[in-house]
Parts: structure tokens; C-alpha cells; sequence
């Protein structure tokens, strides 16, 4: 077969294939068109989820009819003034967006400069279909309608008119994240769904995009390294999700899906989360052009760094010294299912008979609430388990202190604290496992753990690849206090343990730390993996849920909690502590 040269229809659908694969690729490319035409409000409406219709209104420069006729065209772009395409500084630069839309559904393009007429250009899958004067305020007005309605093959693939719209807004929320000074607005079949005003801070458009919440749940960042630059908002670890979507990653103001960013950011947040949660977080990097590639992917989603290890380190010791700053912080939204498990009802009291000098006589049944608890009490309820211990020093005052102080502990589990604005619930073993694991860290960093000498040796048994594996990082758990030996082919001898974890179960943490290793990578050492070996180990040393703790050890443990950093929330996630702040205690009792 010859070669030949591709009719130019064709070579449209083609370039098509590349940019627009959907309704939201569509979308994305007549937005940020907008944006480069220095709009300061943009307008979106979607029918049909997009694959119907979509319409961008902004007020932007606008382009004269000749200009109107040349964006129609293949690689023809007002983004590159000169050659320098690696010195681009806008969104788009391609020059094949709009003819490759044009090619596979039905365009119309509406434009007016300031001083100027309107003028309208019209293209039906490629044909010039109708142009002449319109009607319209400075800016752009773009119609798209019937995507892929003469390409049946490319139709198909398309998904329902709702998982389409919503590939629409993630668009539109990720682009109008990136540019808070831009006013953004986005309905769907005729209701409103996005609406963000022009000027606000770049935190203010991030929690007005993602979870008004996460303001409060949050930590800024604002880190440089050499000539990058890393801001934005954290959530804390403890206000996560269940999918990954809530990632908003910005590379000089492009929104980007990019492995190397994410990698990052689930490197910082490793061991702060449980492996199925995912932090919520908007990460604004800022370089030199000339430090970045971003002609990589035709729909420029992805970017390439010349100094990848650079912006990694500096995402993942960013993160890590904001997260740190937050020390005791946590997530403290009361769920209101959670309130409403608290309910007043009466309570139903078996009869019960009173002996006196006339004889038994049978008590009615009282089903008031305002009975007092002793009249209530069944004969036959066990006491409740409660105990008081004299004072032997003065009562702590609450002001002093953010988790207030200890006033008794719930089930052998929970520690119950007044802070001066409510009631402070601590997970205990969660907490100390936490405070257990930041200290191992501390004496790593300061040169090793130390250890504590078994009186007698206990011997581990286990299956010979456990132990192989066990064995051949003997050398790097020693630095962490763990001194073991092999004894035999399937069992290891335990001599020592960190002095940290205490009187812990040797058998256990060896078990354990054999399944850990057996989940890494041979090629890492133990120490690029320390933060889940250590939290192994802390998990194993902590205060068990079910020890009764004096009121010194539980005021202890809420004060160094205080000053521990990711201390609200356990090695695996979850929060260490809750508050019940008066308001909500005064709900409970309907007084407000």
C-alpha cells in the first residue's frame, strides 16, 4: 500500500481522538480558553450531562471576525507570541482544540472586542455551516451540541448523561480552584450546582470547592526549596475520605493528575492514615518554566520536572512540617447521628414489693423520667463500675490546658476530661500508641533506641521463610531496640526489646513484624520503611484498652499528648480523641 496524505477531515477526527474524549475533555479545553482570554467571570451550562450541550460564556478579550475563522483552524494560536513553546506561560497552546471539537460535534463560536461588533461562526462536524453578525457583550459565548451525534463508533463509549456530568464539575471545580481571582458559575439543566465569586483567597475558594469544613480541619502550606515553591491547604489526618478524588494537585497554576505528586503525598501522609482513607488536600507547586515540561500529554494533564527528587522532597518535608505544627489537632465535627443516639426516654421499672408491719405491699410501676436514679435502679442491676481516689494534690484547672483535665475513665477505655469549652473523650490506647511510636522516632533520630535485656530469652515460633526474613534484617532491627537470634530453622530467640514499649508481647510484635516484612520490598532497608515497623512496635507497647488508669497517669497522658505532633490521631488513622463542646451538651438536653 502507498503512502498517501490524510484528507483533512480525517486528520481533524484523529487529532479529535487525542483531545476530546469526552464531554469533560471538551469542556476543559473551552474553559481554559477563557481563562487565557483573561476572563474575570465564566459561565458554564451542561444539557445532558455535557454530551447534549455545552455552552461557556466569559467576558475575556474577545476575537474579531478574521481571528474567529483562524481558531477554527489546525495549530493556529494566539498562546505562542514566538518559537519558545518551552517558555509557555498559558493553559493552552496546542492550537487544536476548538477544529477537533468542531470536527466531532456541532460548533458555534460568538465573539465581540470592546469597540467592536459581534460576529458568529458555525461548524457541523467539520462543515462550515453558517457565519455573519451576533449579538452579545464583550467576550466569548461557545455552544457545543450533539457530541459524537455523527460518530455513532465514538458514542458509544460514552457513559450515562450523569457519571458525565459529573467528570464535568470535577473540571470546572478543579480549574476554578486554581484560579480563585476568576468568578466561576456552573449549571446543569437549568439548576445551579457551582457558583464561586472572583477575588477570594486561595484557601477561601478551596474550602468553598471542597468541604467548608476543612478550614477548620486544615494546615496552610507555604515551603520553598531553591526556586520551587509549595502552597496551599492540608486536611488533617483525620479528616479523610474513602476515594482518592479530593486530591486537587496545581502545577504553575495548571490543574494536573500527576504519579509523581501523588506518590509524594501518599508518602507523607503514610503513616498517618489507614491504608482504605485518603487525605483531602489542594497542593499549589510554583517553578520556572524552564524546570518543567508540560507539552507531555495532548490534554497537558500530566507534566514532566527536570528535578523530580526536588519537588518530591520538598511535598513530602512540606507536608510533614505542617502536619507536625498541628500537634494534638483533630477532626471535632460531632456527627448528628452520633448526637441523636443520645435520647431521654422513660424508663420502664419492674414491680416491686416493700415489706413494712402491715405486711408486702406492691409498688406501681413509675415510668417518669423525672424519677430519681435510685427509684429507677432494678433490684437486680449490678452497681456501676465507678471509683474515687482522695485528693492528694490540688484539682487541676481546665483553662490550662486544650484537653482539659481528668475527671474519671469510662469502661477501662475511654478517659473522660473537662475542658474549659466541654467534654473531652480520649482513646487511650490509641493515644499512647501514638505517643509511643513520635518517641521511638525521637530516639532514632537521636542515634538509636534502647533496649531492654529479657530475663530470660523467649523463643518465637515461626515458618522458615518468616524467619529467613527475620533473620536478614537481625542488624537494622537491633538499632530499633529489638535484639532477636535464630534458634533453629523455624523459631527466633527474642533477648531484648525497646525499652520504650516496655513489658510488651514479645511473641506478638516478632509475629507481626515477620508479616510486615513479608509485604515490603526486599530492596528497601528497614529504615526507609521505619514508620511501619515503628508503629508495629508502639502498637505493641501502648496502654491496652481495658488497664485502669490512676488520674495522674491520665492527666500525664493528656499533657504530653498536648505537646506531641499527629498525637489526635493513632498510627492507623483513626482519631485518639474527641470533644463534645457545651453547645452540643446543651442540645442533648434541649436547651438550645
Amino acid at each position: 500500500m502507498s503512502i498517501r496524505r490524510l484528507p483533512e477531515h480525517l486528520v481533524n477526527r484523529i487529532a479529535a481522538g487525542e483531545v476530546v474524549e469526552r464531554p469533560a475533555s471538551a469542556l476543559k479545553e473551552l474553559v481554559e480558553n477563557a481563562i487565557d482570554a483573561g476572563a474575570e467571570r465564566i459561565a458554564v451550562r451542561l444539557a445532558g450531562g455535557g454530551i447534549s450541550g455545552i455552552e461557556v460564556i466569559d467576558d475575556g478579550c474577545g476575537m474579531a471576525p478574521a481571528e474567529i475563522a483562524l481558531a477554527l483552524e489546525r495549530h493556529a494560536t494566539s498562546k505562542l507570541p514566538d518559537d519558545a513553546i518551552e517558555a509557555v506561560q498559558t493553559l493552552g497552546f496546542r492550537g487544536e482544540a476548538l477544529p477537533s471539537i468542531a470536527s466531532v460535534a456541532r460548533l458555534t463560536v460568538e465573539s465581540r472586542v470592546r469597540g467592536a461588533d459581534g460576529w458568529r461562526r458555525t461548524v457541523d462536524n467539520g462543515r462550515l455551516e453558517e457565519e455573519g453578525p451576533a449579538a452579545l457583550p464583550p467576550g466569548t459565548r461557545i455552544r457545543m451540541e450533539a457530541l459524537f451525534g455523527k460518530v455513532p463508533a465514538r458514542a458509544k463509549f460514552l457513559r450515562s448523561g450523569r457519571v458525565e456530568y459529573a467528570a464535568c464539575l470535577d473540571v470546572v471545580r478543579r480549574l476554578a480552584m486554581a484560579r480563585p481571582e476568576i468568578g466561576f458559575t456552573l449549571e446543569h439543566e437549568g439548576r445551579r450546582a457551582l457558583a464561586v465569586q472572583p477575588g477570594e483567597t486561595r484557601a477561601e475558594r478551596v474550602a468553598a470547592l471542597t468541604d467548608r469544613a476543612l478550614a477548620e480541619n486544615s494546615v496552610a502550606l507555604d515551603y520553598s526549596r531553591e526556586d520551587v515553591r509549595l502552597g496551599g491547604v492540608a486536611g488533617l489526618p483525620t479528616f479523610n475520605r474513602g476515594v482518592a478524588d479530593h486530591q486537587y494537585l496545581f502545577v504553575n497554576g495548571r490543574p494536573v493528575k500527576d504519579r509523581l505528586l501523588i506518590g509524594a503525598l501518599r508518602g507523607a501522609y503514610q503513616d498517618l492514615l489507614a491504608r482504605d482513607r485518603h487525605p483531602v488536600v489542594a497542593l499549589f507547586i510554583e517553578l520556572p518554566g524552564d524546570q518543567l515540561d508540560v507539552n507531555v500529554h495532548p490534554a497537558k494533564t500530566e507534566v514532566r520536572f527536570r528535578d523530580p527528587g526536588l519537588v518530591r522532597g520538598l511535598i513530602v518535608g512540606g507536608l510533614r512540617a505542617a502536619l507536625d505544627g498541628a500537634g494534638h489537632r483533630s477532626v471535632q465535627n460531632v456527627a448528628v447521628g452520633s448526637l441523636g443516639n443520645w435520647r431521654s426516654e422513660p424508663i420502664e421499672q419492674p414491680a416491686m414489693t416493700y415489706s413494712g408491719g402491715g405486711g408486702a405491699v406492691a409498688a406501681p410501676v413509675r415510668q417518669s423520667v423525672q424519677q430519681s436514679v435510685w427509684d429507677q435502679r432494678p433490684a437486680y442491676a449490678p452497681p456501676p463500675m465507678a471509683r474515687a481516689e482522695p485528693a492528694a494534690a490540688p484539682v487541676p484547672v481546665s483553662t490550662r490546658h486544650p484537653l482539659g483535665v481528668a475527671r474519671g475513665q469510662v469502661a477501662a477505655t475511654y478517659i473522660v476530661a473537662e475542658a474549659e469549652d466541654g467534654l473531652v473523650l480520649v482513646d487511650q490506647h490509641a493515644a499512647h500508641e501514638r505517643l509511643v511510636l513520635e518517641r521511638m522516632r525521637r530516639a532514632m533520630a537521636d542515634g538509636g533506641v534502647a533496649r531492654q535485656a529479657l530475663l530470660l530469652p523467649e523463643v518465637v515460633e515461626l515458618d522458615e521463610p518468616a524467619c529467613d526474613r527475620l533473620e536478614a534484617r537481625i542488624a537494622e532491627l537491633a538499632e530499633m531496640g529489638l535484639e532477636l537470634e535464630r534458634f533453629g530453622p523455624k523459631a527466633m530467640l527474642v533477648r531484648a526489646t525497646p525499652a520504650l514499649l516496655g513489658q510488651g508481647d514479645a511473641r506478638g510484635l516478632v509475629t507481626d513484624l515477620a508479616d510486615e516484612l513479608a509485604a515490603y520490598d526486599q530492596a528497601l532497608s528497614l529504615k526507609e520503611r521505619l514508620d511501619h515497623v515503628a508503629a508495629t512496635m508502639a502498637c505493641h507497647g501502648s496502654v491496652r484498652a481495658g488497664r485502669i488508669l490512676s488520674v495522674a497517669e491520665m492527666n500525664a497522658l493528656l499533657r504530653e499528648m498536648e505537646v506531641t505532633p499527629h498525637s489526635g490521631q493513632c498510627n492507623h488513622g483513626r482519631p485518639t480523641w474527641v470533644k463534645l463542646g457545651h453547645g452540643d451538651i446543651e442540645k442533648l438536653f434541649g436547651r438550645k
